[in-house]
């Protein structure tokens, strides 16, 4: 992997994301992180508080690292959710893609520009009511302003998701060719460039192309160029494999049933092709710390590409989003942070980082429901104490 160095006028940047209520630092280092991150710690509580088995946090700044923990990993045995736990972090996967597609972009032997269309790379596979791939641009995928349907918006792939109909259909799995042609029998939102929706459609398209472009799965291409030379010992592209690797909390969910009386189901395994290139990847919180610290330091990009990542498309209320990765400027305080937020079935995920890296936090929780002013709050506490 090339190691880029980038000026620091444009890594400035970071996420959002955020939690805890156990600490765990060096002893010198523990006052510190304890007296700097008990509201960070009140904000975790009051998500278990509120309904979520369990939350885990990871904060990296400087060269201080702390933990915080509430609630459990297994409803069952009551075992406290663990700083190594490994989680589905859903789309927090898109930056892992647009990653790989903007490096594709900086080597010429591809031939690949963000500015090429859909059809250039996969012709004909995007077309159909009103779609057409010869208008939409990789820029247009990753940054989703296709206009593309959302294929889980669709009233027959959600229903294999919703309540216990999951049970029959949690390992039925799908290939990417079968998630397009689901969002294609759906006329597109608004022209290429004309508006700006969020759809994993795109994300799944982007990895057709990785694999287009480069003759090798887009899970391969984030092992080679991300993965190992990061040393993202816990984090891996399951493909079909159904289970959760390594030390886990069990992940639980409503299954998408509102109302006081939802039953919480377990539902750790299940087949993750049906979120591919969109939100399949299995991570740790430390893992994810790195690869953001890395992304915003400028040394995943040249500084071209990186530019590009994190110009960003407004989305009003201080929010803007660039090329898989998002911004907010915190209201308490006004610092601006990147990164992204996720939800996958049992599973929710943020991180976030200040504009250069230095402080990073990632927060999972192991359900899929609860009022998400919660995640802000905890974001709020830790950027802004």
């Amino acid at each position: 992997m090339t190691t880029y160095a980038l000026p620091r006028a444009l890594i400035a940047v970071a996420l959002a994301g955020v939690v805890a209520a156990t600490a765990a630092a060096p002893a010198s280092a523990a006052p510190r992180a304890a007296s700097h991150h008990s509201a960070t710690r009140d904000a975790l509580d009051a998500i278990t508080r509120a309904g979520t088995p369990g939350v885990l946090a990871r904060t990296d700044r400087g060269g201080e690292v702390w933990h915080g923990t509430s609630g459990v990993a297994d409803l069952r045995t009551g075992r406290p959710r663990l700083p190594r736990d490994r989680f589905r972090i859903g789309s927090l996967t898109k930056p892992f893609i647009a990653t790989v597609v903007l490096q594709l972009a900086a080597e010429p032997g591809y031939g690949l520009s963000i500015d090429d269309t859909v059809d250039e790379w996969l012709p004909g596979l995007v077309r159909g009511n009103g779609n057409d791939g010869r208008r939409i641009t990789l820029r247009q995928l990753l940054q989703h302003t296709s206009g593309l349907y959302d294929y889980i918006d669709d009233e027959v792939f959600r229903a294999k998701f919703t309540g216990p109909a999951f049970f029959s259909h949690r390992y039925d799995g799908a290939t990417p060719e079968e998630l397009v042609r689901t969002a294609l029998a759906h006329r597109p939102l608004f022209g290429p460039g004309d508006g700006w929706s969020y759809s994993n459609t795109n994300y799944i398209l982007a990895g057709m192309v990785i694999e287009k472009a480069t003759g090798n799965s887009y899970a391969s291409e984030v092992e080679r160029r991300i993965i190992r030379p990061l040393g993202l010992r816990g984090t891996t592209v399951p493909g079909t494999s159904s289970s959760v690797p390594g030390p886990h909390g069990r992940h639980y969910s409503k299954l998408y049933v509102d109302g006081p009386a939802a039953r919480v189901y377990d539902v750790t395994d299940f087949d993750p092709s049906v979120s591919g290139a969109s939100g399949e990847i299995i991570s740790t919180a430390r893992d994810l710390n790195v690869f953001v610290r890395a992304l915003l330091r400028g040394e995943l990009l040249p500084p071209a590409q990186q530019q590009e990542m994190f110009t960003g498309h407004d989305l009003g209320d201080g929010r803007t989003y660039g090329l898989g990765i998002r911004s907010q400027t915190l209201k308490a305080c006004g610092v601006t942070v990147w990164g992204h937020s996720s939800e996958i079935p049992g599973s929710m995920t943020r991180t976030a980082a200040t504009a250069d890296g230095e402080h990073v936090i990632t927060l999972n929780r192991n359900g899929d429901w609860g009022d998400p002013a919660l995640e802000q709050a905890a974001v709020e506490a830790e950027f802004c104490g």
